[in-house]
């Protein structure tokens, strides 16, 4: 689940953008990353993922994983700041375990690359975002659409086994992820100027935002050009 519901449609473009901001945010997500990367290093080290992600366990992960979504979505704004940063955490360790999979099914140098050009790549779009004067709510959202309808097909095809289709929703998947990265940014930016949002929880709500973003443009990309174990 990519977004949240919350939707800057009241905003006073003449409030100024609390100091350090995006500093916060970009510092929550890399925290946020750095948990995921270290977990998932440990959990395919330690032989752990053999445990956690070839039988029931894996099942129990992926609910907790949408409950944690879910209750950062639609609780966001009633939760205290430190009950948001620990559900923050815990999803980004929760996917560090089941992300731990990707050293079992790729060589380590396509993960690097995947992951650096994922850097670049994000970097790019997030600027964007930030950067233009565009509104970007109505292309965001049919992205948003767009995204949920690709998620419905791949699902489908879990069952169908057709390999093109894998193929081209990756590609439509991550084109759509860089549109949602820039749309994120300008999100972010318009409730920073709101004043029906707890700015003390933004930088953790975006922070879990971009998260998002970077992960699926990651994998993505690994998905498209990493090359396999035999």
């Amino acid at each position: 689940m990519e977004e949240q519901n919350v939707d800057p449609i009241q905003t006073d473009t003449t409030t100024k953008i609390p100091d350090n901001l995006f500093g916060k945010v970009f510092t929550w997500m890399f925290m946020g990353l750095l948990a995921t990367g270290l977990i998932a290093v440990y959990t395919y080290k330690s032989g752990l993922y053999v445990n956690f992600l070839f039988d029931s366990s894996l099942v129990v992960l992926l609910i907790v994983e949408v409950v944690v979504v879910l209750l950062f979505s639609f609780l966001f704004k009633k939760l205290p700041p430190t009950v948001v940063m620990i559900l923050f955490f815990v999803y980004a360790a929760i996917n560090g375990v089941t992300m731990s999979v990707i050293f079992v099914a790729f060589e380590l140098s396509s993960i690097l690359y995947s992951f650096f050009a994922a850097v670049a790549l994000f970097g790019i779009f997030a600027i964007y975002g930030y950067k233009t004067k565009a509104s970007l709510v109505k292309v965001g959202k049919l992205f948003l659409w767009t995204l949920l309808i690709a998620v419905i097909v791949s699902i489908v095809n879990i069952f169908l086994g057709f390999e093109i289709v894998d193929i081209v929703l990756d590609w439509i998947i991550l084109f759509l992820f860089f549109g949602i990265t820039a749309y994120d940014m300008q999100k972010i930016k318009l409730l920073a100027m709101s004043d029906n949002f707890p700015v003390e929880k933004l930088h953790i709500y975006g922070a879990m935002e971009l998260y998002l973003d970077f992960i699926n443009i990651f994998l993505r990309i690994l998905s498209i050009f990493g090359q396999r174990k035999d």
